[in-house]
């Protein structure tokens, strides 16, 4: 099982830049299947979920081809109907994101349940209920079964704004006969450069950046060229381990029109960034101190649909939090498991009360020391090798494999900050 030893307590330095959005990554890929004409997509983070959806868009018989090291062409001449193995769809959530244009191209796909990260009950009713009415036939049983005489345009309210059930339904919607009308839509810079890139390819899309999509279907889309933003959750990440590790780091093209609640939200905790252009600046050795709420009340960070703080921040967050002199509720509505590595981080010294599934009180600071832990999701393991870079001490993370699904050759990238890591693909 591979793993990193990290040596901590050295302070980040230097200047790094987010790879592309990889939540916007996989839905643009999976947009290939809604034309046969070639996409060539620039900025495409090289990670292990992005491989594995191209794995996945190869059996349904798109061409796939690297022409650089984040420049990808995807071509979807012929598509053929093929039966996903249940192993190949459990490595990856995004995999659902094949149901809207598989359903807008060919009228049909058949999907087992999708995979990713354990976090809680990830519900796909959402999905379902959009390309329900949108014309689909879905049943379930051994996975879902989905099909349709052809995609006619709905007013569709989402129970939830999901941001992949927005995704599929906005897939689908670009080729369905007639207008639809996509109410309590996510909203995410992700959902944003689907968006983009489909009003390249020529559908008819507006109120991009709003919970409202008014969507005029069209016959055909053609290919386009279309470079992917900047992962706002990767810039999130690396202002985190400024202030953990009290280092100074300049992020360069770092989607700072998106970061409005990161900063609010990283201001609360005493960090302070500076907007320069289009690169942020994290300056080094901040008084982390929390701000208290007007009369003294105990202040709190809560993520929530966008523009609210994001999810995915909610782990990097408490682990700033720890470092922070003064008392904070973190307070995470989306998931009930996301907060579970609270105990890892607990043996590791920190201050944390898990007050139920949701929230956790942070009291800080805490002087970290060495852990052996285990990376239990994406975001979570980020957080620990956060920790583990601030921490005294060298500290074993294991199943890494799950931070590099979302965050591309990490130990390469925070070495050239001056971190001290090694990859090891040793069991002990």
């Amino acid at each position: 099982m591979p793993k990193f030893i990290v040596e901590g307590g050295v302070p980040m330095r230097g200047t790094i830049r987010p790879a592309g959005n990889k939540n916007a990554a996989l839905p643009i890929l999976a947009a290939c299947l809604l034309t046969d004409e070639p996409l060539e997509l620039e900025n495409v983070p090289d990670i292990k979920d992005v491989r594995t959806l191209l794995e996945l868009l190869e059996l349904l018989g798109v061409r796939v081809e690297w022409l650089g090291p984040n420049t990808v062409r995807v071509q979807a001449t012929n598509v053929e109907m093929s039966e996903i193995e249940p192993a190949m769809a459990a490595r990856i959530r995004a995999s659902i994101l094949l149901a809207g244009p598989m359903l807008a191209r060919v009228g049909r796909m058949v999907l087992p349940p999708p995979g990713g990260d354990v976090i809680g009950r990830r519900r796909v009713d959402t999905h379902f209920l959009a390309l329900s009415r949108l014309g689909a036939v879905v049943e379930s049983a051994d996975g879902y079964h989905l099909e349709t005489t052809g995609l006619r345009g709905a007013d569709i309210f989402l129970d939830e704004p999901s941001v992949t059930a927005t995704e599929n339904a906005i897939m689908a919607a670009v080729l369905a006969k007639g207008r639809t009308r996509l109410r309590n839509a996510a909203a995410e810079p992700h959902v944003q450069d689907l968006c983009h890139l489909l009003t390249g390819m020529g559908a008819k899309i507006s109120g991009i950046g709003t919970g409202v999509l008014e969507i005029e279907g069209v016959d055909r889309l053609h290919g386009t060229r279309f470079r992917i933003g900047s992962d706002h959750i990767e810039v999130g990440s690396f202002i985190g381990l400024a202030a953990v590790t009290r280092g100074e780091i300049l992020i360069q093209d770092a989607a700072v029109e998106h970061l409005d609640s990161t900063l609010l939200a990283f201001e609360r905790m005493g960090v302070r960034c500076e907007i320069r252009g289009q690169d942020l600046f994290v300056p080094a050795d901040q008084e982390l101190r929390i701000r208290m709420d007007l009369g003294g009340h105990i202040p709190k960070i809560d993520d929530g649909p966008w523009p609210a703080f994001p999810a995915d921040l909610t782990s990097i967050a408490l682990v700033v939090a720890t470092q922070c002199r003064g008392t904070i509720l973190i307070f995470e509505k989306m998931f009930e498991s996301r907060m579970f590595f609270a105990d890892k981080l607990i043996g590791m010294g920190a201050r944390v009360v898990l007050c139920d599934p949701h929230r956790a009180v942070v009291v800080g600071p805490s002087r970290l020391h060495a852990g052996v832990v285990e990376s239990p999701d994406i975001r979570a393991g980020m957080a620990l090798l956060i920790a583990a870079l601030g921490a005294e001490g060298a500290s074993h993370i294991y199943n890494v494999g799950q931070i590099e699904r979302g965050y591309e050759r990490i130990d390469d990238r925070l070495r050239a900050l001056g971190a001290r890591i090694e990859r090891s693909d040793s069991r002990e």
